[in-house]
């Protein structure tokens, strides 16, 4: 039986590819408020100052969403197009998995369910920036939202493999 962050889980398949029709414009609106609140004190403690001058492309390959994202003056800019030195893309549930904390961003790249292609350097310093970012920068109800729904898709992905380690499995006779 579902419990009710897998069935949120399972309403988003349809509904989140949508959100490649919402216009740029706003999604960048959205986008660079959000990352402004949420990320204030590591901008002002200079950890994302890897970005100043260089663009990094976050693509959402199953929803059809990518963002350009570089450290200009006081905060974190996107833009839609722009020349870019590291391309990291995977499943939304793979990033969800990585904001979450569920899964180990290490073996998230390790196993190429995201990836990582460019300046290896520059994705790998901010592989290591997101995962020492600190979860209490984070509402409170935010980070609960997050890692309840991390946690379905961490459950969801587990019986995925373990079915399909028993259907490998030789049968007894």
């Amino acid at each position: 039986m579902l419990n009710a962050a897998q069935l949120l889980l399972r309403a988003g398949e349809p509904v989140l590819p949508l959100s490649r029709h919402v216009p740029f414009f706003m999604q960048r609106l959205v986008i660079e408020k959000a990352m402004a609140r949420l990320f204030s004190q590591p901008l002002a403690e200079g950890e994302f100052d890897v970005l100043q001058g260089r663009w990094m492309r976050i693509e959402v390959t199953d929803l059809g969403l990518a963002w350009s994202l570089t450290r200009a003056g006081k905060g974190l800019r996107l833009a839609q197009h722009s020349p870019v030195d590291v391309y990291i893309r995977g499943n939304w549930k793979e990033f969800l998995l990585l904001a979450s904390r569920q899964e180990d961003p290490d073996t998230l790249f390790f196993r190429r369910r995201l990836i990582i292609e460019g300046d290896t350097d520059l994705g790998l310093a901010i592989k290591n920036l997101v995962d020492s970012l600190d979860s209490d920068l984070m509402p409170p109800r935010l980070w609960q939202l997050i890692g309840w729904l991390g946690a379905a898709a961490k459950a969801e992905q587990d019986g995925i493999h373990t079915a399909a380690r028993r259907a490998q499995e030789p049968g007894i006779s």
